[in-house]
């Protein structure tokens, strides 16, 4: 009998990884989440941001 399996995890960011698609530093992205203006989880010691509140962050700066 064949496995279902339900909707595939969204891929999780990293602050390196979100600092280079900014093109700002690690420092920045972590005063951004401190701030509380950027959703991340905390897994274990790491911080880990979904692509789509990432998206949301950008569009809510393009229409200020």
């Amino acid at each position: 009998m064949p496995e279902t399996r339900g909707p595939s995890p969204e891929r999780l960011l990293t602050i390196d990884e979100v600092a280079e698609l900014c093109r700002v530093s690690g420092k920045t992205v972590r005063r951004w989440i401190e701030a509380r203006e950027l959703l991340a989880a905390r897994l274990g010691n790491q911080w880990r941001i979904r692509a789509r509140d990432l998206d949301l962050f950008i569009r809510d700066r393009l229409f200020r």
